[in-house]
């Protein structure tokens, strides 16, 4: 018995107080992070140097064009330091950037937004698998879980696309998101006034 209560005291000596409240799960994008809210309040509540790690985001993101949303894991330690872990963009960015479109289908069910090449989903699953998170997941099922996403934004996957036709498709829907746009501002415009 006594034995097995020295032993205990010793590990309790070695083991270190794990703290699983310490660690921040947020999108700061790229070469933007400032002082202001959401960022600084939730930087500054943890006590953490605001302004230098404003500093230090905006220099590890300076390759990335300003406003990329960056997924981020902060982990803040005992000493107010912290470790800053920067994910590639989201899936849905570089889906969205591939089809060359600004949204996503609002029904994508039921509409088409935009198309992208296998390639082009290949190549997205690549870059994702280097996040943290993904590193042990294989080619094929981040190509099978980028094509999950690509479909609940309403993307289309295909073989190849030819680039006049997909041309004359973005100007038609480029039209129709027009239309949803203003469609969703009467709806909230006759909401209001209601009230």
């Amino acid at each position: 018995m006594s034995k097995a209560g020295s032993k205990m005291r010793t590990m309790k000596k070695v083991m270190q107080k794990v703290n699983h409240g310490n660690l921040i799960r947020t999108n700061i994008p790229s070469g933007m992070a400032v002082a202001g809210p959401p960022l600084g309040p939730m930087l500054g509540q943890r006590g953490l140097n605001i302004a230098a790690f404003c500093k230090d985001f905006n220099a590890r993101t300076a390759h990335y064009i300003d406003g990329v949303p960056l997924p981020c894991r902060i982990t803040i330690k005992p000493d107010r330091s912290y470790d800053l872990v920067i994910h590639h963009p989201p899936t849905t960015y570089f889906l969205k950037q591939a089809a060359g479109i600004d949204r996503g289908a609002m029904r994508p069910s039921k509409e088409v937004a935009g198309k992208v090449t296998l390639k082009h989903i290949y190549e997205i699953a690549k870059i994702k698998l280097e996040d943290p998170p993904s590193q042990l997941t294989p080619l094929k099922q981040m190509c099978e879980l980028t094509i999950g996403v690509a479909h609940s934004c309403g993307i289309e996957v295909v073989r190849e696309i030819d680039p006049k036709e997909y041309g004359e498709f973005l100007e038609e829907r480029r039209h129709a998101v027009e239309e949803q746009l203003q469609e969703l501002k009467e709806k909230k415009e006759a909401k209001l006034l209601r009230k």
